[in-house]
């Protein structure tokens, strides 16, 4: 497995650097993933050309729109798919517009990879936008990436270490829920079934599509499941509506020790369950484990 940070500064530098990657794959007859954002496939779509057909095309801001779900939906569904040969992908996980909240989970994300992938023959490529990106974001890219490249160039990040630990460096505290956020305390007398109508009751009022509203019980049911079964009987689920989103968060006693928790495919016949559901159905999970227990945030949008 390869993890390479692409540094760019323009539309040429993004395409020079990542049409290579892609032809360089397609003249070796291996698939080839490209995952971006918006503006940035059709910039790949229409550098490729006619070679966009041999590509596997995806838009990173609908697949990877939480970032717990792109290793085990996007990246390693894609090696899979091929098992036994070698893949290149293009994933962008992270991009100008993503907000300070999923900051974080984009981060550990990319540091994920690669435990998650280290026994598979992929090659993976993530751009970061020089000219649009903090430098803080810029530095963490030297940590979860072994190698880095401009385009002309590839060299050995000198940040770059243990990527669980440096994953586990953004397990950040949550800000604070608001003061009148719903609580509804869970318990094995009371079951998830009042926390799942309260929060259908939150989501009705704020205008949720009843699609949407299912999907987001389907989460409760989950988080509240597994703080019952897994926290000793009992937990504190709190629920709110803020920037066109009902947020949800589940706080208990539990521990969550993988850290690929939810990101693993957890076999067949288990798909609709625990926290790989959760990721799959949520805009956004938030997972802060700290000396009391796990605080669980998911973000459902309007």
């Amino acid at each position: 497995m390869r993890h390479d940070g692409l540094f760019y500064d323009d539309d040429a530098s993004y395409l020079g650097g990542l049409l290579d990657f892609v032809h360089g794959g397609l003249g070796r007859d291996e698939p080839v993933l490209v995952a971006v954002p918006g503006r940035n496939l059709e910039l790949v779509r229409d550098g490729l050309g006619d070679d966009a057909r041999r590509v596997r095309l995806a838009d990173m801001a609908v697949a990877g729109r939480n970032p717990g779900r792109i290793i085990g939906t996007v990246l390693r569904a894609f090696a899979e798919e091929h098992a036994g040969r070698r893949v290149r992908i293009v994933g962008e996980p992270i991009w100008a517009g993503r907000s300070d909240e999923e900051y974080p989970a984009c981060a550990e994300h990319e540091a994920l990879i690669n435990v998650a992938l280290a026994d598979t023959l992929v090659h993976v490529i993530c751009p970061y936008d020089t000219t649009r990106l903090r430098e803080p974001v810029l530095e963490d890219a030297l940590r979860t990436h072994p190698d880095i490249s401009d385009g002309t160039s590839r060299w050995t990040s000198p940040g770059y270490v243990d990527p669980a630990a440096t994953a586990r460096s953004f397990d950040r505290p949550l800000p604070p829920p608001p003061d009148d956020a719903d609580l509804v305390v869970l318990s094995t007398l009371t079951g998830p079934r009042g926390a799942r109508h309260r929060v259908h009751e939150i989501a009705e009022q704020a205008g949720m599509a009843p699609e949407r509203i299912s999907d987001l019980r389907r989460i409760v049911q989950e988080l509240a499941v597994n703080t019952i079964v897994h926290s000793g009987g009992c937990g504190v689920l709190l629920a709110w509506v803020a920037e066109g989103e009902v947020r949800v968060e589940l706080q208990d006693s539990g521990r969550i020790p993988d850290v690929l928790a939810g990101r693993r495919h957890p076999g067949r016949g288990h798909e609709d369950h625990g926290l790989w559901l959760v990721h799959r159905l949520a805009d956004l999970v938030r997972i802060h484990r700290h000396a009391e227990g796990t605080d669980v945030r998911i973000h459902v949008r309007v």
